[in-house]
């Protein structure tokens, strides 16, 4: 199967060479060079991945990446010139997937791109599981269908926060550090820092607890890291 990626940005040196590189890997490859263009393909493509730059005319990347969150649950990569700390939490707490600071090494977007596909649409990491669904109390994890549902109702995640939900209920009780979240979730040693995690943590329980300050599933492990409370519940 060939994968599709929507390669978006206004440097057409970047689209040229981060194509080149992804072509040689077997991608299916559409570029766009802002947010509107952007969306249109999005919509007429229906690609596996999103490379997104952030600093675009007509639209930016952000609002870009908004947009699409509200249609699919696409994984999006942001890749900008903005590295500092509040920029990266900011494009996380959009919901991105990833984050890429400019220069970057097309080699290394390739590998993201590729850990990306591997998480979300391969097959091969799901062969030790026994079960499909992940219960606990009011809280339910369909592996395959890829849903949350919280007291029956769906609650919507990005990838990256399923992967994290579901990481938490296939090991309940263990306490897991920020950085072996981290090089869990990305597949590889991630370059970012630990408030990546922290800010996936905060929109989880944003979305699944009642009273997000005092979290029933989640719970922070002071000056180590999380863990999930609870015993898993196959079906």
């Amino acid at each position: 199967m060939s994968y599709k990626v929507l390669l978006v940005d206004d440097d057409e040196n970047i689209l040229d060479v981060c194509t080149r590189y992804l072509k040689l890997e077997g991608y299916d490859i559409t570029i766009a060079k802002n947010g509107e263009e952007a969306l249109k393909l999005f919509h007429k493509v229906a690609p596996h991945v999103v490379v997104l730059d952030v600093m675009m005319p007509i639209k930016n990347g952000w609002d870009t990446g908004e947009a699409m969150r509200h249609e699919q649950d696409t994984p999006i990569i942001y890749v900008t010139a903005l590295g500092q700390e509040h920029d990266r939490l900011y494009g996380l707490s959009l919901g991105a997937d990833d984050y890429m600071v400019k220069p970057f090494s097309p080699k290394e977007l390739v590998l993201r791109i590729q850990n990306i596909i591997r998480r979300v649409y391969g097959k091969s990491e799901r062969k030790e599981e026994k079960g499909s669904l992940l219960k606990h109390q009011h809280l339910t994890l369909d592996l395959e269908k890829r849903q949350v549902h919280v007291a029956g109702k769906e609650v919507e995640l990005t990838v990256k926060e399923f992967e994290l939900l579901a990481l938490f209920m296939q090991h309940p009780q263990k306490v897991f550090s920020k950085s072996q979240l981290l090089e869990k979730l990305w597949g590889y040693e991630y370059m970012g820092d630990a408030n990546t995690i922290n800010v996936h943590v905060r929109r989880l329980r944003e979305k699944m607890e009642e009273n997000p300050s005092k979290p029933a599933f989640i719970h922070t492990v002071w000056g180590i890291g999380y863990k999930f409370e609870g015993n898993r519940h196959e079906a």
